[in-house]
Formats: structure tokens, sequence, C-alpha cells
């Protein structure tokens, strides 16, 4: 073969693995509009939010069981997360999501909550 053909091959070859790559990213690209990053968006804070409350919730059974809380404390304690839940609940039900997708997979480290 001669110099110019096999420098025209390399070439093709070089056109044809950046025309698949870039086919391959366009397939991995997620379609957004104002309505998705808004649902998503919403779904990462009640996540979060959701996470709080589980920490809270343990940090008060940990106390109770310590004893450090007296009868009143415990009596408000339980009614604030209760009505923390209530909220939770009201904002998965305006994003459209349950309970149980607020617990991210985090792959080999297994799920948040």
């Amino acid at each position: 073969m001669s110099s110019n053909r096999t420098d025209a091959l390399s070439h093709n070859d070089s056109e044809l693995a950046q025309a698949m790559m870039a086919s391959a990213a366009a397939s991995r690209r997620v379609e957004l509009n104002a309505e998705n990053a808004a649902t998503g968006l919403g779904r990462l804070a009640v996540t979060l939010v959701n996470l709080l409350h589980e920490l809270l919730e343990r940090q008060a059974i940990r106390r109770m069981e310590n004893g450090t809380l007296t009868d009143p404390e415990i009596e408000r304690l339980g009614d604030c997360l209760m009505k923390q839940s209530e909220a939770i609940d009201t904002l998965c039900i305006a994003f459209g999501i349950g309970r149980e997708d607020l617990n991210l997979d985090l792959g080999p480290l297994g799920k948040l909550i």
C-alpha cells in the first residue's frame, strides 16, 4: 500500500472512532426539560429532608433509651417528628414520588437509609 492510501485509511478509522464515541455519548445523554429538572431537584430535596428526619429520629430513640430526655421533651419530640413525617408525605405527593423512592442506592455501599 502506498503511504497516501495508508494515511487515508488511518484518517477514516480515526473519523469512524470519533463518530462512534460521539454516538455513544449522545445515547448516554438525558433528555432535560424544565419539568424533569424541577422534579429531579424536588426529589433530591425531599430525599435530603427525609435523610435528616431519619437521623433525628434515630438520635431521639438513642436519647430516650439513655434516659436523657424528660417525659415532656419526649412528647414534644414525638409530635415534632410526626409533623415532619406528615410534611415529607405531603412533599412526596406533590412531586409524585413514594417514600420507597427516597432511599438512594449507593451501589457497593448499599442503600442510603
